[in-house]
């Protein structure tokens, strides 16, 4: 086996170059990942989940209209200096921890949307010969309360194994239109792994190999660059990272991982108004005056 696939996963790719045209109007003149849950935008719960995770490059994809992403992870001198000017302590801490500590921000831009295939290659040049994390910040995960969080769990399988990591959920048939779907050939090397045969982009229900859809979260080897670079753009002019994965699956083990943990598919309004409610009951501030609320709309009304 590569011995350099084991070697530490430390850098992590952010495609957020994306129109959000599903929460139209309100990703007109802001970018999707910056809608907040609770009180963080989508993209802080991502980041914080890669650095939990021992990640300290995050490599952000950039596009048009996403320099708030930028200023969201930079240093706010008058914000911060207003703050400490008025002794507001609690909420300058919490402006310093937008960014964890010790992590390094670099941002590329892509020129076109030409896919999620392509995006991931505009990263090349800062990857190198190195493993590699992908999250989409779409897809807001938690891990287990008291556990790792989903990347954590896929950082550490891929350690132990060398293999290139994907996470994986079974969705209802009628669903496997909206994801890559795997194949598997049973039982990986690692607990809640299977070693995938092949990965097809969004198959029809009546044509797809199984259930069991790719989410959010892929932690890669090197070599993927090697067939990203292959790609040719499909029938809708993009270059998908499934076709990628695939062409890698052939060539080395991969492993589908049934992670532990929840995903809020906050790409969609249902998803995005589930995650709000769930991390809205979690919040420390205002969890339990939120489920009171909660409580009394269920309540039939008084007469």
């Amino acid at each position: 086996m590569n011995t350099t696939n084991r070697r530490r996963v430390r850098k992590a790719v952010f495609p957020v170059a994306g129109l959000g045209t599903r929460f139209l109007p309100a990703t007109k003149a802001q970018p999707k990942e910056m809608l907040p849950v609770v009180d963080k935008p989508l993209i802080q719960y991502a980041v914080e989940e890669a650095a939990a995770a021992g990640i300290t490059d995050m490599i952000f994809i950039t596009g048009r209209g996403k320099r708030s992403i930028e200023d969201h992870f930079d240093k706010a001198y008058e914000l911060e200096s207003e703050l400490a000017l008025k002794g507001k302590t609690d909420l300058l801490e919490q402006v310093w921890s937008t960014t964890p500590k010790d992590i390094h921000c670099v941002y590329v831009r892509q020129a076109a949307p030409l896919g999620l295939g392509h995006a991931v290659r505009c990263a090349r040049d800062l990857i190198g010969d190195e493993p590699f994390a992908v999250l989409l910040a779409d897809d807001l995960m938690q891990g287990l309360e008291q556990g790792p969080g989903v990347l954590a769990q896929m950082v550490e399988v891929f350690e132990q194994t060398g293999s290139s990591v994907v996470a994986v959920q079974d969705v209802p048939r009628a669903d496997t239109a909206s994801y890559g779907i795997v194949s598997t050939d049973g039982p990986g090397p690692a607990n809640a792994c299977e070693k995938i045969s092949a990965i097809v982009e969004k198959p029809a229900p009546e044509k797809a190999p199984s259930t069991l859809a790719v989410v959010g979260r892929y932690v890669l080897s090197a070599r993927a660059f090697e067939f990203l670079d292959a790609l040719q753009p499909g029938a809708s002019g993009e270059l998908q990272l499934t076709d990628a994965l695939n062409e890698l699956c052939a060539a080395e083990r991969m492993l589908a991982y049934r992670y532990q943990g929840k995903r809020f598919d906050c790409g969609s309004k249902l998803g995005y108004l589930q995650a709000t409610v769930e991390l809205g009951l979690q919040h420390a501030e205002v969890g339990t005056r939120f489920r009171e609320y909660l409580a009394e709309l269920g309540s039939p009304p008084r007469a």
